[in-house]
């Protein structure tokens, strides 16, 4: 890790840690190496310093609108933190291949397939981007979700100190075993994760996702050792 991302990591562990209540304890149980799919709802702009300053000497990497770039700022940052710039509305396979090419050196690739940012918080039903990018790999996946953040800015205004939970779940594969991926299948295997996901949010943010008797796990394979989110989802 060079000096200069040392000290950015750093300066914003700490305005983050000042500014929110920071519950990310979780965040240790994300494995120590190896490729990985992180899949994370996308509520506004702090779930990437939270995640990227708080994994110690994990290598992480995401995607981010290319539009990002044309802010100086935000576009060395996002340099600096190797994010990858993805053209929306399309099938960026530029940006796909530099996501692939992460995960077989290891990294994290952080992936948020709601597509944007809620601002309130609820899920939004996922795009299947990250389908391609799990079965290609065959990375395993480890759904991570946010909340509180949606009350920043309300605070912030009002000086007070905003409440940030990290839930980190089990992992899992996702498979196909010789079915053909249509596009109607793609969408239930994103589906499929986005509902592993919702399973770790309080009832209230599930949006989308809400109601959990619909999920289905068809095309989801759970490592021996650990079991569906599904089973210990909060009421």
């Amino acid at each position: 890790m060079t000096i200069a991302k040392k000290v950015v990591n750093f300066t914003f562990n700490r305005i983050t840690s000042l500014l929110c209540r920071i519950n990310a304890d979780k965040l240790r149980l994300i494995p120590a190496n190896g490729p990985l799919i992180v899949v994370a709802n996308h509520v506004n702009f702090l779930e990437v310093p939270v995640l990227i300053t708080r994994l110690g000497s994990r290598s992480v990497t995401g995607f981010a609108k290319v539009e990002t770039w044309d802010n100086p700022i935000l576009g060395y940052l996002f340099d600096l933190w190797e994010v990858i710039p993805i053209r929306r509305g399309e099938a960026d396979i530029s940006a796909l291949r530099e996501g692939l090419q992460a995960l077989r050196e290891g990294k994290i690739l952080a992936i948020a397939p709601e597509g944007t940012r809620s601002g309130h918080g609820r899920l939004k039903q996922g795009q299947p981007g990250v389908v391609l990018l799990a079965l290609r790999s065959g990375a395993p996946l480890l759904p991570l979700a946010y909340f509180g953040g949606e009350k920043f800015w309300d605070n912030l205004t009002r000086l007070r100190r905003t409440n940030f939970d990290v839930v980190v779940g089990n992992s899992f594969y996702l498979h196909a075993e010789g079915i053909k991926v249509t596009q109607a299948i793609r969408q239930q295997m994103t589906d499929e994760i986005m509902w592993q996901l919702a399973a770790l949010l309080p009832a209230t943010y599930r949006g989308h996702y809400a109601n959990l008797s619909q999920a289905t796990e068809d095309f989801l394979r759970f490592p021996p050792t650990s079991g569906s989110n599904l089973h210990s989802a909060s009421s």
